[in-house]
């Protein structure tokens, strides 16, 4: 007869890749990627919902376990005039080996209106995800992370083993803490293990930090001092994208925005090697200013894809482009490289360029796929963790 399930000590020492984790009215844990002081000094509800993404926020505990149970309530978006997102999906990684993946069905619904940009909140209730009968789940002590779903907020409500669980001991890894947008996220990713960070960190054997949100890499001084305060042996931001397809800001705030951001950075990180990426190929934004926006006719075809809605000729009065980014942050970079032999850059197109665009073009013209994730993954682990890379010597 199996031994019944216990209910595990749910605390935030078996969490990693979140920065605090709030304690909800039913007792559990809701996983945040930016700290509380900087979630009040925030106002955008896009951002306010892409933090509690838990994208690279995983549980990890060591154990005997055959068995183990999740409950979780998830928050789920949904699109007016969009189809249906499929569930958030859990992978189970035991002793490093992706073991299984689930989903928790229901849970409360967020239904975003891109059009008018307003959120409406449809409550939900919660669900369970169970694990048993898997060759590696067996009774032998192993290492086990349950990766939380990358696009989906997750409250943590209990956490059953039919073993005892304790948090995972610190193996001793360099933690990456990595900044940028829906990109770094996930966007389309198939997983939370394969979205290009979490893919990366794997191979280059580090602990991913993960504050890629989702429209919201936008030079954010709020952004900038979390990223200052948080410990880490590397640190890299991606910057561009976001701040065109928003049409946030002009080139001449731009560059004295990206010196402000790394000042800050470097404040609490004076000797930690840098990392500044810019933008990946995006054709539509290349040559084109923001403002971007979905173009709901795209839909007769099956798939969402958006738009840049600006003027090529505004260039000239100052309107960000990628191209226009991309000379601006190699020019910053440059510069303050003289002084910082520890700061380097790297131009997104050798994650993503004109080529990979061919062979696996943009479903919705703004985000990769699931195979471009891991491309870029594998990329950013050659180029940026290998022999010469910026992270080589970590």
């Amino acid at each position: 007869m199996a031994p019944p399930l216990t209910p595990a000590d749910l605390t935030p020492a078996l969490l990693r890749g979140a920065l605090e984790a709030e304690r909800t009215e039913r007792g559990g844990l809701l996983p945040h990627r930016l700290p509380a002081w900087a979630r009040a000094q925030n106002t955008d509800g896009q951002l306010a919902m892409a933090e509690s993404q838990p994208s690279g926020v995983r549980l990890a505990f060591r154990t005997r376990a055959t068995v183990v149970e999740l409950d979780t309530l998830p928050t789920k978006r949904a699109y007016v005039g969009v189809p249906p997102r499929p569930d958030g999906v859990y992978d189970l990684v035991v002793d490093g080996r992706l073991l299984a993946q689930g989903s928790v069905p229901g849970g409360h619904v967020i239904t975003v209106d891109m059009t008018k940009g307003t959120f409406a909140h449809t409550p939900g209730a919660p669900g369970t995800l169970r694990f048993d009968g898997l060759d590696g789940l067996d009774g032998t002590v192993k290492d086990v992370e349950i990766w939380l779903p990358h696009n989906e907020t997750t409250e943590l409500v209990a956490l059953r083993a039919d073993a005892p669980v304790e948090p995972l001991p610190d193996g001793g890894r360099p933690v990456w803490l990595h900044h940028g947008s829906s990109i770094s996220h996930g966007s389309d990713a198939a997983s939370p293990t394969a979205i290009w960070p979490a893919l990366a960190a794997s191979a280059a054997g580090v602990e991913l930090l993960n504050l890629g949100f989702g429209g919201g890499a936008l030079l954010d001084p709020f952004t900038a001092r979390t990223l200052r305060d948080t410990p880490a042996d590397l640190v890299s931001v991606k910057i561009g994208i976001n701040l065109v397809n928003l049409d946030l800001m002009r080139l001449r705030a731009f560059g004295p925005a990206v010196h402000g951001f790394l000042d800050t950075i470097r404040e609490g990180h004076p000797e930690t090697p840098l990392l500044v990426v810019s933008p990946i190929l995006c054709p539509i934004h290349e040559r084109t200013p923001g403002p971007g926006a979905p173009d709901f006719s795209s839909l007769a075809d099956g798939q969402l894809k958006f738009a840049a809605l600006g003027d090529p000729a505004e260039r000239a009065y100052g309107k960000l482009t990628l191209e226009v980014i991309r000379e601006e942050l190699a020019r910053v970079v440059a510069q303050r490289a003289a002084g910082d032999p520890r700061l380097h850059l790297l131009d997104g197109r050798e994650l993503y360029g004109a080529a990979d665009y061919a062979e696996l073009p943009l479903p919705d013209e703004l985000h990769p796929d699931a195979a471009a994730h891991r491309r870029i993954g594998e990329r950013f682990a050659e180029r940026v963790f290998g022999p010469g890379g910026a992270f080589a010597d970590r």
